[in-house]
């Protein structure tokens, strides 16, 4: 018996809905490969001795703050969103780029295996719990592939020593929806936690944070910034990028604050003291492969 289907117009609704939302995919997915293959590009054809970093960060201001733009896909799956940014996002971005400029590997693929290479352990994308969802976690398995070195020297800049305690994903797993709908991730999620539980890193406290020679010798510009911080459960408040000016260290952030990327204009001594919670500074700089 042949069957015979009948288009309502209920159905015909939903047929252009999603083909609406594939079309809308599409158009994201062909602007973001764009814009990273310009970027490239153009970064490709900057003097020798430009702090690639800042370079990119640059190309990023006034984009749009959106958090969890990583989130939301079921399986996991590698996200490139360059027109909504958090300041992990914008930090990845501009790695990877500045990583790719390098390497003079100046196609889109090569940037979306730069991402999987640094946003998941091992560089191999297998699920939510392969990503590197703390910032330690991060720094910790990217340092380990060369593709960044954390600064603690000198002491008497670094200072102070953060005891990372991390456990805020699996004591709250209600704040994240894929441990909401896959409860069985929590395990793993912790076990991650339990191995970054207790490792120790120097920082630069924050009343350090200031204008002083010595820490202008052990800061460069476009180091990446990491916020320590000493609420329960987490090792990082927020990140950016170090750019200094006349009066100081500056950070240019994705900031929720300002609602888009912005080169902060106020000192980071000054907006470190706004933030109580916020203890000092990591800092994290870009190997260079060229």
């Amino acid at each position: 018996m042949r069957l015979r289907y009948i288009i309502t117009p209920l159905l015909l609704l939903m047929l252009f809905m999603g083909q609406g939302r594939a079309m809308a995919q599409t158009k994201q997915l062909t602007t973001d490969s764009i814009t990273i293959c310009q970027l490239l590009s153009e970064g490709s054809r900057q003097p020798v001795g430009t702090c690639l970093p800042l370079f990119y960060a640059r190309k990023f201001l006034g984009r749009s703050y959106v958090a969890h733009t990583l989130e939301g896909n079921d399986p996991e799956q590698l996200v490139v969103n360059t027109r909504q940014l958090d300041c992990t996002t914008l930090v990845e971005n501009v790695v990877a780029l500045t990583y790719c400029t390098q390497q003079r590997l100046l196609t889109y693929r090569a940037f979306k295996h730069a991402l999987i290479d640094m946003r998941y352990r091992g560089g191999i994308l297998k699920g939510y719990t392969s990503r590197l969802h703390y910032f330690t976690d991060w720094i910790v398995e990217n340092s380990r592939s060369g593709l960044v070195t954390e600064i603690q020297q000198p002491q008497t800049v670094f200072s102070a020593i953060q005891q990372v305690s991390v456990n805020y994903m699996s004591t709250h797993p209600q704040s994240y929806e894929a441990l909401k709908k896959h409860p069985e991730f929590v395990s793993r999620i912790r076990e991650t936690e339990q191995n970054l539980s207790g490792m120790q890193f120097r920082y630069i406290p924050k009343s350090a944070v200031g204008n002083s020679k010595l820490l202008r010798q052990a800061v460069n510009d476009g180091d990446i910034i990491a916020i320590t911080c000493n609420k329960p459960g987490l090792d990082i408040a927020h990140l950016g990028f170090a750019v200094w000016k006349n009066d100081g260290l500056h950070l240019l952030n994705a900031s929720q604050l300002h609602h888009k990327v912005v080169d902060e204009p106020m000192t980071l001594y000054r907006y470190l003291q706004k933030h109580p919670s916020q203890t000092g500074i990591r800092i994290i700089r870009i190997n260079n492969k060229q």
